[in-house]
């Protein structure tokens, strides 16, 4: 692979550094272009990254540089606006920053804009990258802990912000099946915004997959953070956590412990470098199917979707799921979800710079 692909970056916080990371140290690809509405964080990224072209409007960069990769970012709710606008240049590849969206209308959306401009559109649900990750996924395809029967996850700081990753996990060990229905809980008493759009306080979701299974995604809950699960099959039990494995089955008395194979387990570890090599080896053809494509992110979001859905509704949420819009919004501005505390406040409004408390100006 000796091609050497151009990277446009749009929005330069956090996420945007470590997937500055990931392509920096990619050997294939390179950061020509950022683009970012705020002059001084724009300027820092482009030094941080050896970044030459600077850009305050996103769609001006991509109109100028022949991108052949564009990397979204930005705040959630940017998400459809630029994975849309960027489709309409046609780079080879767009990945967009996890949650997908913060609607199924606008996940379906974005592919239809990429599939109509040929692009292949990824999703940063990176820690399928992670070696534990796939480890698990192998040893249930292999029938190491029988049957699945439950996968617990737990997370923090809203559904759509980590617990995304934890359902996305449970498809993904699962094989990335299509789940068959969804009954959820949310609690909202007080104006709850992360990254500028509207999240629960807790919530708690029970999925019903194919063969019997059954997912349970948690937020704020129970105090547990697993970004990962627990799961107990027919013939064995395995606990995932970030890059870390530890399982039980029939054939072994206690707990066996996977050894990763990366030698970087810190943090993210090197999952956004493997991310990078991935969305090459996509666009190459040297793998058909790339593990973080628009349709497994788009599954976890119509997941999540309808825990708010069967929330609003109180019941049981077939799949696929009809409603569109985001429904803990239309349950909001029904007064089916009331605020009792009000007061708008933004859980990530540390991240933004200047005056403002939200990207939104509020």
């Amino acid at each position: 692979m000796a091609a050497k692909y151009r990277v446009g970056v749009i929005a330069s916080g956090r996420i945007a550094g470590e997937q500055g990371r990931g392509w920096t140290e990619c050997e294939h690809t390179e950061i020509v272009a950022i683009g970012d509405t705020h002059p001084e964080a724009l300027s820092d990224y482009a030094k941080d990254f050896n970044v030459k072209a600077a850009y305050l409007d996103y769609r001006e960069m991509m109109a100028k540089e022949e991108l052949d990769i564009v990397s979204v970012c930005s705040w959630d709710p940017q998400h459809a606006e630029m994975t849309i606008a960027a489709a309409a240049h046609k780079p080879k590849v767009i990945l967009c920053e996890k949650p997908m969206a913060i609607s199924l209308g606008e996940g379906e959306a974005m592919v239809v804009a990429c599939k109509r401009n040929d692009v292949k559109l990824a999703i940063g649900h990176q820690r399928r990258f992670f070696s534990a990750w796939n480890e698990a996924r192998r040893m249930i395809q292999d029938g190491a802990i029988g049957e699945p029967l439950r996968l617990w996850t737990g997370v923090r700081a809203g559904m759509l912000n980590t617990g995304t990753h934890g359902i996305d996990f449970q498809l993904y060990a699962l094989g990335d099946v299509q789940a068959e229905w969804v009954m959820g809980s949310v609690e909202r008493k007080t104006d709850h915004h992360i990254f500028g759009h509207r999240v629960e306080d807790r919530c708690c979701g029970l999925i019903g997959y194919p063969g019997g299974a059954v997912g349970v995604i948690e937020n704020e809950l129970s105090g547990e953070y697993r970004v990962g699960a627990t799961i107990t099959g027919t013939e064995g039990m395995m606990d995932v956590q970030g890059n870390s494995l530890k399982y039980m089955t029939q054939s072994k008395a206690g707990w066996q412990e996977f050894e990763p194979t990366e030698t970087n387990t810190t943090g993210y570890g090197d999952a956004f470098v493997a991310q990078a090599y991935g969305i090459c080896e996509w666009i190459e053809g040297t793998v058909e199917e790339y593990r973080g494509e628009g349709e497994y992110g788009k599954a976890a979001l119509e997941i999540m979707m309808a825990v708010y859905e069967s929330a609003r509704v109180h019941e049981r949420v077939m799949l696929p799921l009809q409603t569109r819009d985001n429904p803990l919004d239309v349950a909001v501005e029904e007064g089916r979800i009331p605020v009792e505390r009000p007061g708008f406040w933004d859980e990530r409004s540390f991240l933004v710079r200047g005056e403002s408390m939200s990207w939104t100006n509020r």
